[in-house]
């Protein structure tokens, strides 16, 4: 159950100082946790990096706070903040299109990867890619660090840390997707982000595949069961091993990009979560029926049954959308 308590600072919602990702590895010298947003800073998309949070190993820390940024009022409407989410939500172009400099189009080897991983290895610790070198990885294949595609590349390689990828992990990643260079890494990464969270139909079978794509097959043949190992997933990853829940900022950025493009109702929850402002935390129940009310409830609440299981926010959501409804 999500328990109410003061309101808390909404700064995903607000305008305010971005530091970017190489000031934050000056600034901070601990790992990273981050948080890939889509969520929006007026009318613009808050760079990825700018979400980033940083723990040491007894307690998290987050890379902003009141004394460090003065937060101006937004002066825009919560709904103009989700119509304009949804207008950025667009499935990207594929990277085929794109040409990646001094990247080789080689077929996968176990020592092509293995030469992939050393080029973006921590200098000091050569056995992980740390936050600078997934950066760096993900700018070198151009892939945006906007949107889903870092939750989807630490998915597929079962990174069990934010933004940091072991070479065992890199290893097993890149056997079972048989890619070793960043050219495919690019296009595969793509096409997973269109076919399970923008939605789009399956890639046509062909003999001239850029890269092995039987992994992506085995998704496509049930997409519903694929998005929900990786939104299943990503609570595990952004959860801190001592806690039982994710802040309601962290998990509001998570559902913007996970669920906002696939699904026109988690709009209408992300502004009444902003507006409402009460809710700090969530549990791994609530995340999970989150993806369940999207699922099966239709857009304008018909379908809905008030005494359902489900938990207190989203009952709060229901009768609040409904009384909007009727003095519109």
């Amino acid at each position: 159950m999500i328990r109410k308590a003061v309101p808390i600072n909404r700064h995903y919602l607000s305008e305010f100082h971005l530091l970017t990702f190489t000031q934050l590895l000056v600034s901070w010298t601990l790992v990273f946790q981050y948080s890939p947003t889509r969520v929006l800073l007026n009318v613009d998309l808050m760079p990825f990096c700018s979400l980033f949070l940083c723990w040491s190993s007894n307690q998290t820390k987050r890379i902003y706070s009141d004394e460090d940024h003065k937060v101006k009022q937004s002066k825009s409407s919560s709904s103009t903040h989700i119509e304009t989410l949804a207008a950025n939500s667009k499935p990207p172009e594929s990277p085929q299109t794109v040409a990646i400099a001094t990247v080789d189009d080689v077929p996968y080897t176990p020592q092509h990867a293995l030469t992939l991983f050393e080029d973006y290895a921590d200098p000091d610790e050569p056995n992980v890619i740390g936050p600078e070198g997934f950066e760096k990885l993900c700018n070198d294949a151009n892939l945006s660090m906007e949107g889903s595609v870092p939750l989807i590349l630490a998915w597929q390689m079962n990174a069990k840390e934010m933004a940091k990828i072991s070479k065992e992990e890199w290893v097993s990643g890149t056997k079972d997707l048989r890619i070793s260079s960043l050219k495919h890494f690019a296009t595969a990464l793509t096409d997973l982000e269109n076919l399970l969270v923008y939605g789009k139909p399956p890639i046509k079978k062909s003999k001239t595949d850029p890269y092995d794509r039987t992994k992506y097959w085995y998704y496509a043949a049930n997409t519903k069961e694929a998005f929900q190992k990786l939104y299943v997933y990503c609570f595990m990853l952004v959860k801190h091993p001592s806690s039982k829940n994710i802040e309601m900022e962290t998990a509001v950025a998570f559902w913007s990009v996970l669920l906002g493009p696939k699904y026109p109702l988690m709009r209408d929850v992300l502004e009444f979560v902003d507006e409402r402002g009460t809710y700090r935390a969530a549990n791994k129940d609530l995340w999970n029926m989150m993806l369940e009310f999207c699922e099966t409830i239709n857009p304008n609440l018909d379908n809905f049954e008030a005494e359902g299981a489900w938990p207190t926010l989203l009952d709060e959501f229901a009768s609040w959308k409904k009384a909007k409804s009727e003095t519109q």
